[in-house]
């Protein structure tokens, strides 16, 4: 089995069609057929079902699609290490962050980083928390920052580097907006603005509040976090974010309150996998960041 067929089997199962696979390869239809042919003769399986003018893929094609797209990752790792080895402070480094950490923390570190190290390259991916740990195990990212940190999957390493309060954000005018502190059995009644069903900060807050033995009534949700802060200022809820999403704490429109009984907070920090080394520039970053924290981490 060769790499060559790999790369034409993956380009013909996205299109699903022989010549636009084929033109999109720069190669001729007839050769790129003969080498999906030969790779169906070694497996000795059919990988796809062929109509007349397209082609789909077969059960057993969907395994090999899976299984290939995972072994062009790893020659894609594999040719990124020995770049980086031949020349680590010029590598490129690609991180992952979640929304929450897209104005604080993340910027900071990129910044004093590039000042030790400025010819190395950042791609940068922003996820939800679930894209993050699963792009991690998919070879997507090697490296991610994330709240809470995870620390009981087998495939992943956590590192915590801070743990930060969660605030209450009120409108400026709330009946809440003067004090020091709230307890969280304060809230009880008021309508909550939230992220989605399966988002870590919704969970976040409906087990605070569960904790304190009630269910929010949530009247609204949001996707985006400016969208979220919006209609808090708008009156039309409260809700709980990270200090580190949260970039003033008072405006014209908004508040932010400590929470005080009980505190409410998450771990934050950076995933790697358990499963494979870190590229030399990552390696190097990664290092850079833990040293940042060192007293924080203990």
């Amino acid at each position: 089995m060769e790499l060559k067929q790999l790369i034409y089997f993956i380009e013909v199962a996205e299109r699903e069609h022989m010549s636009e696979a084929a033109q999109n390869l720069n190669v001729a239809q007839s050769a790129l057929s003969r080498q999906i042919s030969n790779l169906e003769g070694e497996l000795g399986v059919e990988l796809f079902e062929r109509a007349s003018r397209s082609l789909k893929l077969l059960p057993i094609g969907q395994t090999v699609l899976k299984e290939a797209r995972d072994i062009m990752h790893q020659v894609d790792h594999l040719k990124k290490q020995v770049d980086d080895y031949k020349k680590p402070e010029s590598g490129i480094v690609k991180v992952g962050f979640p929304t929450s950490l897209a104005t604080t923390l993340l910027p900071h570190l990129v910044r004093t980083f590039n000042e030790n190290y400025p010819t190395v390259q950042f791609h940068l991916r922003q996820g939800s928390y679930q894209f993050l740990v699963d792009a991690v195990k998919s070879r997507e990212l090697n490296l991610a920052f994330m709240g809470p940190v995870i620390t009981d999957d087998p495939a992943i390493k956590g590192d915590r580097l801070f743990y930060e309060k969660m605030l209450l954000l009120v409108p400026r005018h709330h009946r809440l907006a003067g004090k020091t502190s709230v307890k969280m059995a304060e809230l009880q009644q008021e309508n909550f603005i939230l992220f989605p069903k399966g988002y870590i900060l919704e969970k976040l807050v409906i087990d605070a509040c569960r904790r304190e033995g009630f269910d929010p009534h949530v009247s609204t949700e949001g996707e985006d976090m400016d969208a979220v802060k919006g209609m808090v200022a708008a009156g039309i809820g409260v809700t709980l974010l990270p200090d580190s999403a949260i970039t003033q704490h008072e405006s014209s429109f908004l508040t932010c309150i400590p929470v005080s009984d009980p505190h409410v907070g998450r771990s934050v920090g950076m995933i790697t996998p358990t499963t494979r080394q870190l590229t030399p520039s990552e390696q190097l970053f990664y290092d850079y960041v833990l040293s940042q924290f060192d007293e924080a981490r203990y």
